[in-house]
């Protein structure tokens, strides 16, 4: 008997199914419910309502957007001596920011929460933003890494033969081309961001609170139905992120034409 090769993909089909859509399809379920289990709309908006909530939930926009700059700023420029033959020879220097991601992200925010409490560093925002850039700096490294690697060189050389400076290369060739893998960076970096709840909590003690520690805080109290609508509000957000995505390389290259 034949094997089509489209059934290879019916284990895969079903882990999707049992792990990534039930668990979605839970929490949108309720997100609608009350207590009783009836459809309610009341846990959507109370979170328009709630201050608390607003408020923590503005923070952690803020708190997003100045460690995907932050990281931006930082993992470009790396991304690119890695990227580049002439300043970046041996791949030794690619697997020495993938160490860290081997080491549990649990243990290394605990671990910088200690080497702050052994030099006396009082522990805030500014920490907060430390541990954010130190966990989630390599995400948008490599996403830009794999895109200028990868880049067709021959873009560079043209405008290079048509008397561009280095900087007008860079500016007007590298960095548009580069842009999908700007684009991917800032959404592994600044959607985790919001979400997190762990790294606020343990370099800050708890003084900071971010969109993720007030779902977490809703789930151990077992309020479930609060926690799927805030939880429900944070995949819409994603969700929107994610359609900024698409079609941006094929803009990128008109950028340069």
């Amino acid at each position: 008997m034949t094997i089509k090769r489209s059934s290879w993909s019916i284990p895969y089909l079903v882990f999707l199914i049992i792990f990534v859509v039930l668990p979605l399809v839970l929490i949108a379920i309720y997100a609608f419910q009350d207590g009783q289990g009836h459809f309610t709309l009341s846990n959507v908006t109370r979170f328009f309502s709630d201050a608390d909530s607003l408020g923590t939930f503005a923070l952690s926009l803020e708190i997003a957007i100045e460690n995907t700059v932050l990281c931006i700023l930082l993992g470009y420029p790396a991304a690119w001596i890695l990227a580049n033959k002439k300043l970046n020879r041996s791949a030794v220097t690619i697997v020495l920011f993938i160490l860290p991601m081997w080491i549990n992200a649990l243990m290394r925010t605990l671990a910088t929460a200690e080497l702050f409490n052994m030099l006396g560093i009082t522990l805030g925002k500014g920490t907060l933003l430390y541990g954010m850039v130190y966990d989630y700096l390599p995400f948008m490294i490599y996403p830009i890494y794999n895109t200028l690697n990868k880049m067709d060189k021959s873009y560079a050389e043209a405008a290079e033969d048509l008397g561009a400076t280095p900087l007008q290369v860079f500016t007007k060739v590298t960095v548009p081309l580069s842009m999908p893998g700007v684009t991917s960076g800032i959404l592994m970096v600044f959607m985790p961001t919001v979400s997190t709840f762990a790294i606020s909590e343990f370099l800050t003690n708890n003084k900071i609170k971010l969109f993720g520690t007030i779902i977490q805080e809703n789930i151990n109290s077992s309020m479930w139905n609060y926690g799927a609508a805030l939880s429900f509000i944070m995949l819409i957000i994603i969700g929107i992120s994610m359609l900024f995505q698409g079609g941006e390389e094929p803009a990128a290259e008109r950028g340069i034409v």
